[in-house]
Parts: C-alpha cells; sequence; structure tokens
C-alpha cells in the first residue's frame, strides 16, 4: 500500500479514493466501471449515448428513423437513457455491493438535463452520484437532491468552482460528494481551458487545486469533502506531496487514460494497440471540437486533416477594402469575394492541388477542402441527430428556435460519427481518439512489458502500490 493512503467515506460508502474516469460515447461503461467498483474504487459509466445490449450482451445498433434533427434528437435521448440504465444496472450486479457507481454526463450534451432525469428516476440505489463537467452545470445539484445522489462538478479554476456554489450548490451542500479538477493542459477529451489561460503554457496544477480549496474553505465546505485531481495521473508517487497535505485537504484521484488498457475496456483491440505505440508529444490540445471548448486527442491523421483544413484558409471582404484588393477567381463559382493578393495566390496553389471548394466559416473566412471533403462535410450535417446542446458544426441548438443562429463551420466534424465510430471498430487513423497527455507511459510503463494486458484489479491493485 502506498504510504499514507487511506480509504475515504463517499455518499456513505468506504472506498479507495481512486475514480475511473468516465469516457463516452461507449469508452467506460458497465465492465470497467463494475471492475473498479468492485475493486474498491468509485467507477463511472458513460450515460453520454451510452450502449444499449441485448440479452446476449450484443450491442443493439442505434438506428436513426426521424425525418428531422429534432425527430432524431428525440432518438437520441431515448437511446441514451435506455443504454445507461441498463450500464448501470449491470455495473451494480457486477460491483457485488463493493465501491461505489458513479455516472457521468457533459452538460453541453444534447438534453443533457432529460438524459439525467431519465436514468436517474429509473436507477434509484444503484447510482451513487453523478460527475458533470464541460459546461456550467447549475441544476446539477437541484437533480441531485431530487434523487438523493451525490454530485460531482468538473471544474479547472476555483473561479469556475465558487460561481456554481454561489448560484446553485450552497442550496443543496450535503450531497456535494467532490470537486474535480480536471487540469486542462493534461487531461483528456473536453476541458475548461478559460480565454484567460494560454493553451501553449501549461500551470502547475498544485498552486491551481490549493485555490480551490481555500474557495472551497470560504463557502463552509468540509475539509473531508474531497478534491479529485484528474488529468496527468499515472503513478501515486509522483502525488505523494498531495496525499496527507493540509494545504489541500482530502485529495482522491481520477484516472482516465489507464483504465483504457484493460480486459474489461471495452474500446476496440485496434484502439487498445495503437495506445502502447504512442510517444510523448502525440497529444493535441486542440480547439476543433463542435462543442467548442478545447480538448486533448491523439495526433491521428484525421485530426492532422483538420489542422491542414484550418491552414488552407484565407480572410475575405464582400466589398474591395483594405489589403483585400483582389477578386477571388478559385473554389468560389462566381460569387464576388475580395481578398488579399497574398491569399489570392495561396488560394490558387490550393486549387491546383485539388482543393478546389471553397467553404465559409462563421469566421469570415474561406476554407478550401476536396470535392469529397465538401460532400462528406454537408452530408454530414444534414445527418445531425442534436447530439449536443451547441453544435458548432451543424449550428443546431437543443431549444428555442433550435438552431444557434451562426453559420455552420466546416472546419470542424461532427463528433457523435467519430466517436460512435471508433469505439465501434472504426479505423482508428480516421477518428477522434481522445487520450490523456500522459498516455505515452503504456510504452514506458514495465507494468505493461511484453503486451500484458490488466483486469481492472489488478490495475488498482498496481496503482495502490504507487506505481
Amino acid at each position: 500500500m502506498f504510504k499514507g493512503l487511506k480509504p475515504i467515506v463517499y455518499h456513505g460508502r468506504e472506498v479507495w479514493p481512486l475514480v475511473e474516469g468516465g469516457k463516452g460515447v461507449s469508452a467506460t461503461n458497465h465492465a470497467s466501471a463494475g471492475a473498479w467498483a468492485a475493486a474498491g474504487g468509485i467507477g463511472t459509466v458513460s450515460a453520454v449515448n451510452a450502449d444499449v445490449l441485448d440479452s446476449e450482451d450484443n450491442i443493439v445498433p442505434q438506428i436513426y428513423n426521424g425525418k428531422t434533427r429534432r425527430e432524431r434528437h428525440d432518438e437520441l435521448i431515448r437511446f441514451s437513457i435506455e443504454g445507461a440504465v441498463d450500464q448501470v444496472k449491470r455495473a451494480h450486479d457486477m460491483s457485488g455491493g463493493r465501491g461505489a457507481i458513479n455516472i457521468n454526463v457533459l452538460w453541453e450534451m444534447g438534453g443533457a438535463q432529460q438524459v439525467l432525469y431519465g436514468v436517474l428516476s429509473q436507477t434509484k440505489g444503484l447510482v451513487h452520484g453523478v460527475t458533470c463537467g464541460a459546461g456550467m452545470p447549475y441544476k446539477l445539484s437541484e437533480i441531485a437532491e431530487q434523487y438523493g445522489v451525490s454530485y460531482l462538478p468538473i471544474v479547472s479554476s476555483g473561479r469556475a468552482f465558487r460561481a456554481l456554489w454561489k448560484r446553485a450548490y450552497s442550496k443543496v451542500p450535503d450531497l456535494l460528494g467532490a470537486v474535480v479538477y480536471e487540469d486542462p493542459w493534461l487531461a483528456g477529451g473536453h476541458n475548461g481551458l478559460s480565454n484567460a489561460e494560454d493553451p501553449l503554457k501549461p500551470e502547475d496544477p498544485y498552486p491551481r487545486v490549493k485555490v480551490l480549496r481555500e474557495v472551497m474553505r470560504e463557502c463552509g465546505i468540509p475539509e473531508s469533502t474531497p478534491i479529485v485531481m484528474a488529468g496527468g495521473v499515472w503513478f501515486l508517487r509522483d502525488w505523494d506531496n498531495w496525499i496527507d497535505n493540509p494545504e489541500l485537504g482530502q485529495i482522491a484521484f481520477q484516472f482516465g487514460t489507464r483504465p483504457l488498457l484493460t480486459q474489461e475496456s471495452p474500446i476496440p483491440q485496434q484502439w487498445k494497440d495503437r495506445l502502447t505505440t504512442l510517444e510523448e508529444g502525440d497529444v493535441l490540445l486542440h480547439k476543433f471540437s463542435p462543442t467548442g471548448f478545447y480538448s486533448s486527442a491523439v495526433r491521428t491523421p484525421f485530426l492532422r486533416n483538420l489542422e491542414a483544413r484550418s491552414e488552407r484558409q484565407v480572410a475575405f471582404s464582400r466589398e474591395q477594402a483594405g489589403e483585400q484588393t483582389h477578386q477571388l477567381d478559385v473554389g468560389v463559382r462566381g460569387k464576388s469575394f475580395w481578398v488579399s493578393v497574398t491569399d489570392l495566390m495561396r488560394a490558387r496553389e490550393w486549387f491546383g492541388a485539388g482543393f478546389t471548394e471553397a467553404l465559409r466559416t462563421p469566421a469570415d473566412t474561406l476554407v478550401f477542402v476536396t470535392p469529397e471533403e465538401r460532400k462528406a462535410i454537408q452530408k454530414d450535417q444534414a445527418d445531425c441527430m442534436g447530439c449536443l446542446s451547441h453544435c458548432g458544426f451543424s449550428a443546431w441548438k437543443d431549444h428555442d428556435d433550435f438552431t444557434t443562429g451562426y453559420l455552420a463551420d466546416p472546419r470542424s466534424f461532427c463528433i457523435q460519427k467519430t466517436l460512435q465510430s471508433i469505439a465501434h471498430g472504426g479505423d482508428v487513423d480516421q477518428n477522434l481518439m481522445f487520450a490523456g497527455h500522459n498516455v505515452y507511459n503504456f510504452k514506458r510503463d514495465p507494468f505493461y512489458s511484453n503486451g500484458f494486458v490488466p483486469t481492472v484489479k489488478q490495475l488498482v491493485d498496481r496503482i495502490l502500490t504507487g506505481d
């Protein structure tokens, strides 16, 4: 046992201060969460469009019949609730009553509140807490109170937590199970990097978490309420000075990337195999996500293509003005766009290389793509099923008039399509592969030598040693 590490009391249960990070779509499910809980930790079922399984444990394909986005959006919510309820029940059975089971949602996913109400109303006594990030989930405490579960907001600063506390959480203090600090420079998936922070200048998490604890103390939150450190956690020995540290109070640790490579992990073998080949620097912090948030993913050819697409971009004006003195004569099919002479030359070069289609963006720029890319982009936009509350790629919004009011952005992508694809056997090179920035440790950590893939129990036991 690593020195100083002790069980904590969470939602009335004694558990190890080890949390499985929730990863949707379908990258954490009943098998991984149930096994993590059975090992004495806090397992997490992703309620982000969870898979529905049949009586023989086969995944039931999600086929959308709706003619409109709104109809498909309603179908998606039904799939999400049905899948998450099924996954929670299976995880609970697998846990054998040990540990704890949480569910995880993104506040900015489409219909997040409907999904939470639907899942929690059908899993009473089976879910111990709800973790929620990717936005400011003000209503999380209110929903948790209705069903008697703990709530765990995911934040990346003390300032964000203070805003949540003042507006809503102070009314439901007793069910605050923990506060998850997700490091915006180290964590995989979507994160809370603010406009005031530089994506290229990572900050030490210790002083940021110290400030978060100070804010929690100002709010009167007990020292026993853990801060969960998420992002960049691999070896507990690297966090020795965080454990039993009076400045930080009770600390727990979330593992998002390491549980991907276990026998119970539901991700396809091709994805698992790729994890063991990655080097330091292979994960890119980028802002291509249609959520508008920064996120971290492996720099696959899919992601490199998005980088290249944005580099093939020129600013334009509808009238001749300033430096925009030349009328664009490629890619625009007779429409009037004025660009600088430098950008005109660049556009002609891209056109000659096969990027013959210019697509407008909400930023008054044009990106140049191939005819095949244009067809794929437009088809994906047309097939949108409203998986986000606000989608930059399709201009969908899940309420009011169902449109963001902005031009759909061809520099982004359909996140539902690519995450469903990679989670269910699609080509890892041609899809978005979320991972934390420490994923290169799979190649370096001797625990994984000779192709060893642990069970979740073996992984948890290993983590508890400090390694």
